[in-house]
């Protein structure tokens, strides 16, 4: 019975014979993804397609097996078994491990190290502090002093987790990787070491003051920099001044959100500053001059027109807050409320009375319009 030729492996991969190691191992995912038995359930052809790539590429990936390929052909592998230089041998499940690594280690912790092995060190969490701020320190900036209760490296071990004098050996089980595998029929499922925890060290004497974490939780003082212009939520980053690391790993950082307390006269939009001042019926009538605070803590002075009507609002060009990390002012905007007078003398009453009977619709001209057209209104529906 005759049997057909073996097709050439780089046409097989579909790459040159002078292909980069990074070209062959791209074509092979590609291939091993639209070909894998998963995505191809029942399909005979695919089955054999994938075997035949997967061959292929166990002969290349070796730089000594390539180059007894490229120059002597399929008859560089005689003798194996008709499996050819990988087949689905015992180096079939480290093969597929090592590509599953590449497609998937990303989201399950990233990619695997040169060496595949752990330190042991973990990176610390990173920590949150609330601080509560006024309008005024907003505006001006302040450095505060804070105490914030931590971990941080235990000092008598140096953040080694083991006794003075002792130090982590490399875990037995895992060889100092972390993880185990085994084999299930076609995949290799990888585990965290049960004895080591995925640390790939065990500490046979621990430190006696940090129970062998390498850590003790102390309350530090830290200088906080709040920079003139921050707005409510603002979120300022100390880089390594979080979480110590688990056996002397990297800190974690520390984030401070400020919330800016309520002011009783200013209200902040932005850079800008709104304040509602109540001017009397006179001030709006016959208009004026008032005095107003500002947000920097001086006074200024804000001339009222005649007829100025309840709500209107006045700008003071760079009265507001600085721009957060920019040489730019918001404004001030004074909005006038007229105040009804109240606890009125006989004499202001009498004055009063004059006063609207002397009154006309040009005085009031907006109540004036308002009823007379309620009243075209109300004739509207009668006619």
């Amino acid at each position: 019975m005759t049997t057909m030729a073996k097709r050439d492996y780089y046409e097989v991969l579909g790459i040159e014979r002078g292909a980069t190691e990074q070209d062959l191992k791209s074509a092979f995912r590609k291939l091993a993804k639209k070909y894998h038995p998963d995505a191809n359930p029942g399909d005979s052809s695919a089955e054999k397609s994938f075997k035949e790539v997967n061959e292929a590429y166990e002969a290349l990936k070796d730089p000594q097996k390539r180059a007894a390929y490229d120059q002597f052909g399929h008859a560089a592998f005689d003798g194996m078994g008709g499996r050819g230089p990988g087949g689905f041998g015992p180096d079939f499940a480290s093969s597929m491990s090592d590509i599953f690594d590449d497609l998937f280690g990303e989201f399950m912790g990233g990619r695997r190290g040169g060496t595949g092995r752990r330190t042991g060190r973990e990176r610390g969490a990173d920590l949150r502090y609330n601080m509560s701020i006024t309008l005024d320190e907003a505006f001006q900036g302040k450095t505060a002093q804070i105490r914030v209760p931590t971990s941080v490296t235990c000092e008598t071990c140096d953040g080694s987790g083991a006794k003075v004098g002792t130090s982590p050996t490399t875990c037995p089980t895992c060889s100092g990787a972390g993880k185990i595998r085994a084999s299930q029929g076609f995949f290799t499922i990888e585990r965290p070491c049960p004895t080591c925890h995925g640390r790939g060290e065990i500490i046979q004497d621990p430190c006696p003051d940090c129970a062998g974490a390498g850590r003790v939780t102390k309350e530090r003082t830290l200088s906080v920099n709040i920079p003139p212009g921050v707005e409510d939520g603002t979120r300022i980053r100390l880089a390594g001044e979080g979480e110590a690391g688990l056996r002397g790993g990297p800190a974690g950082d520390l984030y401070i959100f400020l919330s800016i307390e309520p002011h009783s006269i200013f209200q902040r939009d932005g850079a800008d500053i709104f304040c509602r001042v109540p001017i009397s019926m006179t001030t709006a009538a016959l208009g004026g001059q008032i005095e107003v605070p500002t947000v920097e803590g001086s006074i200024s002075r804000v001339k009222i027109p005649e007829a100025t009507q309840s709500g209107k609002q006045f700008r003071l060009k760079g009265k507001g807050m600085p721009v957060l990390r920019s040489k730019l002012t918001g404004d001030m905007y004074i909005q006038v409320e007229v105040e009804t007078p109240t606890n009125l003398s006989k004499r202001q009453r009498e004055l009063l009375a004059e006063f609207q009977k002397l009154s006309n619709g040009e005085t009031s001209p907006e109540s004036q319009g308002f009823f007379n057209r309620m009243k075209g209104l109300f004739e509207g529906k009668t006619g």
